[in-house]
């Protein structure tokens, strides 16, 4: 079953019309949100790594 380029180009334009863009305000809030909690894991996890590499150089004995 072939379909045509121009019937192909039709019914791409078709889907595309039926899409729900978000609004700026939309894109703009999800935006921050991502944008935060990427900061709060960032953080969470640089406290984290702090907190086991102070083990780890109690443990061994390596002063630094």
């Amino acid at each position: 079953m072939s379909v045509s380029p121009a019937k192909f180009v039709q019914e791409v334009r078709a889907e595309a019309g039926k899409v729900t863009w978000p609004t700026r305000r939309a894109t703009l809030v999800t935006t921050g949100a991502v944008l935060a909690m990427a900061a709060l894991t960032s953080a969470f996890f640089f406290v984290v790594d702090q907190i086991i590499g102070l083990g780890v150089r109690e443990l061994f004995g390596l002063g630094g």
